[in-house]
């Protein structure tokens, strides 16, 4: 057992993250190597899933070195990656156009032209729970057919980025059932929303067969363990998305239990047993664990806006080598802004929104400023912004589905910014923990999924063994009132604006 290993990669937005680890969850090598976004016109956002790949290949290699393992010591290859993808692949298992990411908000008219079928926005609501808009699969699937009618009659089926990644490793073209979720897959059941497909005028026979997180799908094929230098007939796991990774990697896939992920975008998640409804913004989803499902609300960008002010405002730090690291920097001028940013008060809706709110319209807004305020107040309320999405959805988890959470459980590279970790709690007024390597959190929850369907473990807790806190944070009380305050004005920005947003970039969305 001690010389078993899994390799296990997290297929994020920007960059793929593996991990090699042994059956304990214990990291024995990582790698990383990133890929482009392609923005071809405004609100698209598609990435060539022949960059996947090519990652992919590159960082198995690169832990094979580094650890020095034997091939033959490896037992299970599972992929954890970004959700909502849509590549369609021909019956030769061509590629037929670049991935259309989850980000990628080009489908408006086709939503609006399905919750018409429904007799407006407003029944499709009723029903649903939530209504469609143009970041949502189906809409895009409807665009591809509508758009590039070529594309779709020759499409074999449509697959999402792990998808794809099965498919290349192991030939067999499936989708796992979290996957399957964020397209429409009925959580009772544990099947495709055939109806509403075919409602929606996509043919369900373009809709690969489901699997679980923790079913082993097929082996490495020959050309395939010879682009990883690992040997053909390798075991292949169902894995999952990467909100379901992560709350694995949190240890929070129990009754109740939340975890905040914060990376490039950002997200909370509780799971539950329960079957419940769509509501502002949040979704309803398939756990990796298969006995459960998870209520999230996605924020579309958040680490994404701190990279943003490095990128504009600290040019010359980034440029000075007497400076490490620039975000250490940002930290500390973070640190001298009293809470609340003298009044500053940005919304980090750089992409649109998921959730708290829904819309592919609105965008930042930095709201109140005066001559008092520096780069260094714009900095702080970047991070107060994303924090106050996150205590909406907080709030709001409590208003619909009454989760009381207690304890926030942080992963991603945002939680190793103490700074941020502590405005998090003072805003939220929540205790924040946070693991040790949240970056490999996704990764090192997927290799879980992968060590129960080899057997290893019986089930999901085995996480209050495998995974351990590394830092914690109390609220400061003394903060809270000006929190309280900025939140409400916050929100209001949002319901203030929002028809602005939609008038001036309804002609470029």
């Amino acid at each position: 057992m001690g010389n078993q290993f899994i390799i296990s990669h997290d297929v994020g937005t920007s960059s793929n993250k593996t991990v090699l680890v042994n059956t304990k969850g214990n990291i024995l090598a990582t790698a990383s190597a990133p890929y482009p976004l392609l923005t071809p016109h405004p609100n698209w956002v598609e990435q060539n899933p022949e960059d996947y790949w090519s990652a992919i290949i590159k960082t198995t290699k690169e832990v094979m070195e580094k650890s020095q393992i034997s091939p033959k010591d490896i037992i299970g290859i599972i992929y954890t990656t970004q959700a909502m993808g849509v590549i369609p692949i021909d019956r030769q298992g061509n590629i037929l156009r670049p991935n259309i990411s989850w980000v990628d908000g080009r489908a408006e008219k086709q939503a609006q032209k399905i919750m018409n079928k429904f007799l407006g926005e407003r029944l499709f609501k009723g029903v649903v729970g939530t209504t469609l808009m143009g970041k949502d699969v189906i809409p895009k699937l409807l665009w591809v057919k509508e758009m590039e009618p070529e594309i779709y009659s020759k499409t074999n089926y449509f697959l999402d980025v792990n998808g794809y990644l099965k498919f290349k490793s192991t030939g067999i073209p499936i989708m796992e059932w979290s996957g399957a979720s964020s397209y429409g897959f009925n959580l009772k059941k544990k099947d495709w929303l055939k109806t509403f497909f075919q409602i929606c005028g996509i043919e369900t026979n373009k809709l690969p067969p489901l699997v679980r997180s923790i079913d082993q799908v097929g082996g490495l094929t020959k050309e395939a363990a010879q682009d990883m230098n690992l040997l053909e007939g390798t075991p292949v796991f169902g894995g999952c998305d990467d909100v379901q990774s992560a709350a694995v990697g949190a240890d929070a896939i129990g009754e109740g239990e939340a975890h905040i992920y914060l990376g490039t975008s950002a997200w909370v998640c509780v799971s539950t047993s329960k079957n419940l409804k769509f509501k502002n913004g949040a979704a309803v989803i398939q756990s990796a664990d298969p006995n459960m499902n998870q209520v999230v609300g996605i924020t579309e960008a958040a680490g994404s806006c701190i990279q943003w002010i490095a990128d504009q405002f600290y040019k010359h730090e980034k440029q000075d080598k007497s400076i490490n690291n620039v975000f250490e920097l940002m930290d500390a001028h973070v640190k001298e802004i009293p809470p609340g940013s003298d009044y500053l008060i940005c919304t980090p809706w750089m992409l649109g929104e998921r959730c708290p709110v829904s819309t592919t319209t609105t965008r930042a807004t930095l709201f109140n400023i005066s001559l008092e305020h520096t780069r260094e107040h714009m900095m702080r309320a970047v991070y107060e912004g994303v924090s106050y999405n996150i205590s909406w959805i907080l709030e709001n988890f409590k208003k619909d589905y009454g989760f009381e959470v207690s304890t926030l459980k942080l992963i991603g590279g945002g939680s190793l910014d103490e700074q941020w970790m502590q405005i998090l709690a003072d805003v939220t007024q929540k205790p924040v923990n946070t693991v040790a390597d949240p970056q490999m959190a996704g990764a090192v929850g997927s290799a879980i999924c992968a060590a129960i369907g080899l057997g290893i473990y019986d089930d999901f807790s085995c996480t209050k063994e495998l995974i351990k806190t590394d830092k914690h944070y109390e609220p400061n009380q003394k903060n809270a009132k000006i929190y309280s305050e900025l939140l409400t004005s916050y929100k209001s920005i949002y319901y203030s604006l929002n028809k602005s947003y939609a008038q001036i970039n309804a002609s470029r969305f």
